[in-house]
């Protein structure tokens, strides 16, 4: 058991603690997803429950799991299509009000456990200087959770 960085889902700051490592047939050794479903929801859990604000690359991860263009986002945060290309881009910051709805727009579509209240999630949308690592269990597959 091990710890695996799972860049595969375009974050490069996720890690899953208690990984089982295995080696493939030349020897290499590789990580098995086995419920991957299960892993990017608790990746979107493990997002929207940070206390501080979401980058461009974990933005683009939520709303490509809640199966939105940047349109739709947009419309749903009433911003034009380009600011949100540009939040993902991590050329702007994302406004924090805007943040706020989408952090709970994941939740409601995600069916993920609402853990906070409006106004902690709003408290939440503050820019941070550097990214946490975003930890995941991993010693149990069939329910991949944010690590305590």
């Amino acid at each position: 058991m091990n710890a695996y960085r799972y860049t595969e889902s375009g974050l490069t700051n996720v890690i899953i603690e208690g990984a089982t490592l295995v080696h493939d047939d030349a020897g290499e050794e590789c990580v098995t997803i086995p419920n991957i479903n299960g892993l990017h929801k608790a990746i979107a859990h493990g997002i929207v429950t940070k206390r501080s604000a979401i980058t461009g690359s974990e933005l683009r991860f939520l709303r490509t799991e809640m199966g939105l263009t940047q349109a739709e986002l947009a419309a749903i945060v009433h911003r034009e299509p380009l600011a949100v290309s540009r939040w993902e881009r991590n050329e702007f910051e994302i406004d924090s009000n805007a943040e706020a709805i989408i952090r709970l727009e994941a939740i409601e579509t995600l069916g993920l456990p609402r853990d906070a209240g409006v106004r902690d999630i709003a408290g939440w949308c503050v820019p941070s200087a550097e990214t946490s690592p975003l930890r995941i269990d991993g010693s149990d597959p069939s329910n991949y959770k944010v690590a305590a």
